[in-house]
Formats: structure tokens, sequence, C-alpha cells
């Protein structure tokens, strides 16, 4: 099973949003290879190449050109892409051309590889699996290749030779027609996204792409290409989570106490590091749900913590059928362990105590 995850742009704190999909990924990937051969790809390296990549760096280096990024920290890097973001400049191509050459042969803007050295700690804390966040892993497809592969599927409207851009084509599938590289040679993250997945996609049984459900037009049209390479592609959407019963965009800021720093640093106080990870995942997993009505709660998210000390402390260690037999009772019909059913299983009122190979299995 191939896992693909939308990539967080490494610019700004780990928003709440944020750690829901990557506590949601990291279940599921380690829930599903008890079961089955999982990759799990998020190659930061793929993405870099969008514009509101490209353009954040080539902003800092003209604005702000003597900056030491060794010397800030996620917060002050993101105010300075808030920044980037509320100037609304789009300059040309041709000002960020050099850095795209640079990101295909390896490069990363120190803004951009400081932000993931922070990011790398606070996975370990987190207890999540590092995809390789620090590494260079760049899509097996050049764009060129990507087109030529749209194209012999039936897929592409590549109008460039006449000035144009070039376009996925899915209108025999009753979707419009969607602009993934400009006129002016900009990428969009579909167009990445396609450079990354064609090559792979093939290789495995099972594709699941999960994604900010505010994204889902683009899933759709991704799954669709996808599924015509051979694999059964699942498509699982997860909302972002509510402010004070606003859903705001991490380019606006506003981070104030609710970013990844200040929840571990509050978590932390009074309880221990399983009891951490575990709670986080009931909160933002089991109490949460896929959707996005709920708003952020401190007190319910310190009542999880709570409850995480308590399921450890009672945590069963007598044989028990294997691991992956009790986890095979979480999927659907498909593959892949759902992430939700599982975790939610540890809160029934009636519950047993969990076992402790699922505990360190799955959640801490």
């Amino acid at each position: 099973m191939l896992l693909a995850p939308v990539t967080v742009t490494p610019s700004k704190p780990l928003t709440p949003s944020h750690l829901k999909g990557l506590l949601w990924t990291d279940v599921m990937y380690r829930a599903t290879a008890h079961l089955a051969d999982v990759t799990l790809r998020y190659s930061h390296t793929t993405y870099h190449p969008t514009e509101q990549t490209l353009g954040f760096w080539e902003f800092l280096d003209r604005n702000h050109g003597d900056l030491d990024p060794t010397a800030l920290d996620e917060l002050d890097l993101g105010a300075l892409y808030v920044a980037f973001r509320a100037a609304a400049e789009r300059v040309p191509a041709a000002a960020l051309r050099p850095y795209a050459d640079a990101v295909e042969h390896g490069w990363t803007h120190p803004a951009a590889t400081r932000i993931l050295e922070i990011w790398t700690a606070q996975y370990a804390e987190l207890g999540l699996h590092d995809p390789g966040l620090l590494s260079h892993q760049p899509p097996a497809l050049s764009t060129a290749e990507m087109i030529a592969r749209l194209d012999a599927l039936g897929m592409c409207l590549d109008q460039r030779a006449l000035g144009g851009p070039v376009h996925l084509d899915l209108t025999r599938h009753g979707m419009p027609l969607r602009t993934l590289i400009s006129a002016d040679g900009r990428p969009n993250y579909l167009a990445c996204a396609l450079r990354e997945l064609l090559a792979l996609a093939a290789e495995h049984d099972e594709v699941v792409l999960l994604y900010d459900s505010q994204l889902d037009p683009d899933y759709q049209r991704l799954a669709r290409v996808l599924t015509a390479l051979g694999p059964t592609v699942s498509r699982v959407p997860i909302g972002r989570v509510p402010i004070d019963g606003a859903i705001r965009s991490a380019r606006e800021g506003g981070w104030r106490d609710q970013h990844a720093g200040a929840l571990l640093a509050a978590c932390r106080s009074g309880h221990g590091p399983a009891a951490v990870r575990l709670g986080l995942r009931l909160y933002f997993i089991a109490v949460l749900g896929p959707g996005q009505a709920e708003s952020y709660r401190p007190d319910l998210l310190h009542q999880c913590l709570g409850r995480a000390e308590r399921l450890l402390a009672a945590a069963r260690t007598e044989a028990l059928p294997p691991l992956g037999d009790r986890l095979a009772r979480h999927r659907r019909s498909q593959l892949h362990v759902d992430p939700y059913r599982l975790t939610s299983s540890l809160l029934g009122r009636h519950r047993r105590a969990p076992a402790t190979d699922l505990m360190t299995g799955v959640f801490v």
C-alpha cells in the first residue's frame, strides 16, 4: 500500500489542523503496517517548486537578505510568511526559475531547512514516523515525463506551443479542465503530486490519498488519474480544526498558543511522554473525528491526556490473538486501517483495557 498524505509547506508553525492530519496519517501508517507492506511517501522536495514556496524564498532574499534563519524559531519565520502572503506580490516567473532549478539539484532554502529541523524535533516528541523531513527526495518523473505520461493516458491538453498552459484534461470523465502549469511555466501543487505519484501508483495494490477536505476537487482528479494505472485508490479527506468557531488558513497567522510547540509544552506539564502521544491521538482523531464541526478545546484535550494515563496504566499483557488480526477488524472494504474506528474503540465506556502491544505498536 502507498500512503500519500498532503504535505505541509515548511514556512510556519504546525497548527492544530496540521497536527490532526499528521496524527491521522501516523496511526493509519503504523496500524496498516501490521497487515501489509506500507510505503509512506511524504516528500517536501516534491512540492518545493510550487509558487507559494518559491515565492516565499524569493521574498525573503529580496526583503531580508541578511536574515540568519538559524537564529529564528518557527513563529518568527511564520510571521514573515504571513507578511509575504499579505503583500500579495506576484513576481515574474523568471525571478523564481533559479530557485526551481536549484531545488531540482537538491537545494533547500535555509529558512525551510530551519523549519524542518524544528519539526523533526517535534515529530520525535509526538512519536510520529519521520518520513525524511530533512532528506532530498525528488519525484521520480521530470515535468516533461509527467506531461508525456498524462498524454499517453489521454488526460493532457498541452497548449505550450501556442503560448498557453498545460491542463489536466478529464472532461471525458465529467470533470472540467484543471491547469497544471501556467503559461509562464509555474507548476501548481497538483502538477507536483502527479510528478511523484504517476511513477509510484502502479507499483502498489492500493493508494491512499489523505488530505485537507478543502482540496477535495483536486484529489478527486488525482484519484481518477491514478485509478487508470491499476491500483485501488482511496480518498480520505480530513476536516480542519476550527479555532473559536472559525476555520482559518495558516497563511493568516493568529497561532497564539495553539501551535505544536506550545501544545507540547502544555501537554508535557504533568504528563509523561507516552500519555502525551496517546492523549493527542485520542483528541485529534477520536474526539474531533474526520469532520470540522468541533472547535479546538484545550479542556477536552486535557481530559484526553488524563484518559491516556489511565489507559496506559491499565494496559493488558496477557496472551491475545496476533495484533494484525485484531487491527483487521478496523478496516472497511480496503486494505488500510481506519484511524477513526481504531482510535474511537479505545474510548467506549465499557471497553476492556487495551493491550500493551497495541499501545506500543500503534499509538505511543
